[in-house]
């Protein structure tokens, strides 16, 4: 161990007589280590600890007040589990039970009484080393652990820009400002707060709805852009959208895509079962699609499209209600009914 660190060491002294205190000192002093804190009261070996913080104890075992059995219980409650404080006991006593009472409540090693000056040096020397590493290991550690978390989270941004971009590619040839995907987002998230969801799974569909449309990117124009309405083979093409955006975000495995992916699968299923893809009825559909199926259908009617004219806000919150129990879930229908001020964001909306 450099000398350096030996002498920056902290070293804290637990003996109720005065004269070992003052050897030890004495020792310590010449070996040019200044950082020293003795006491020779037992009881007050827990505070000091807390306040002094010592990189090694050396610690008396037979003691009056509290011994040092006492001691090591104490100073177990406040060391850090992670830890490695070595303890040092100096003992006259070095009999089998006493040294594995000693070891079991945290001692590392021992020094016997009258003690050799050579051999005290080197056990100390021995410890301080063991500790610096283990605090050199720690630093270490968390400076790993501190790139992980900043790689996890800078992946976590590529992966929210991708979706972004995504998003924003399977609306951009209906809605090229890609605001719809947006809206829809917020207001499934907002409603999913309503119904009393968490804020991380809240943020989680904010972040997922927004590709609930991606599979239009398999849909021709001709379909996607007509003026009119779509004939049967045509809308019957566009179902398609949902099982092509399925197919798309499926094959990866983030909580993120994967929540994407059942939206695109389901948020065209309708609670009376006469939705599609899947034909799938009330609570069977999954949650994040009952929501985004309100969110999404309020967007489009409040919003022109190439076959409609956008829809004043009052006749579409109204219509929502004549669809609940029908293309939606009641209790949604009912919440986004009683707090549609505070769901959507109407500065995103035309004026009605």
């Amino acid at each position: 161990m450099p000398r350096e660190s030996y002498q920056t060491a902290k070293f804290m002294i637990v003996d109720d007589e005065i004269a070992n205190i003052r050897v030890l000192e004495h020792l310590l002093d010449a070996w040019d280590c200044p950082n020293v804190q003795s006491t020779t009261d037992p009881t007050q070996a827990l505070a000091l600890y807390s306040q002094f913080q010592p990189d090694i104890v050396l610690l008396d075992l037979m003691m009056a007040r509290l011994d040092g059995f006492g001691v090591m219980q104490q100073l177990q409650t406040v060391i850090p589990e992670h830890d490695y404080l070595p303890i040092l006991v100096l003992t006259a006593d070095v009999t089998p039970e006493i040294k594995h009472r000693a070891l079991a409540l945290g001692a590392k090693d021992f020094v016997t009484k009258p003690f050799d000056i050579a051999e005290l040096s080197l056990r100390i020397q021995n410890l301080l080393e063991t500790r610096f590493l283990h605090r050199q290991l720690q630093n270490q550690n968390a400076i790993l652990e501190g790139r992980v978390e900043e790689r996890t989270y800078q992946l976590k941004i590529a992966e929210i820009e991708t979706i972004e971009c995504l998003a924003l590619a399977g609306e951009y040839r209906d809605d090229d400002t890609g605001q719809h995907a947006q809206r829809v987002g917020i207001t499934a998230a907002r409603l999913a707060l309503h119904i009393g969801m968490s804020p991380p799974e809240a943020e989680l569909i904010q972040r997922a709805a927004p590709l609930h449309d991606v599979g239009k990117i398999g849909i021709g124009d001709h379909i996607l852009l007509k003026p009119a309405r779509l004939t049967m083979e045509e809308f019957d093409a566009m179902k398609a959208h949902c099982a092509i955006g399925h197919q798309i975000l499926s094959r990866h495995h983030t909580p993120l895509l994967q929540r994407a992916a059942d939206i695109a699968h389901c948020h065209h299923e309708r609670w009376d079962g006469s939705g599609y893809p899947q034909g799938l009825r009330g609570e069977d559909i999954p949650i994040e699609g009952r929501l985004v199926a309100i969110a999404d259908v309020f967007d489009a009617l409040t919003h022109e499209r190439p076959y409609k004219k956008a829809w004043p806000l009052e006749e579409a919150a109204t219509e929502i209600q004549n669809q609940s129990g029908r293309q939606f879930d009641p209790r949604l229908a009912e919440t986004f009914g009683s707090h549609l001020e505070s769901i959507c964001d109407f500065s995103l909306y035309p004026e009605s």
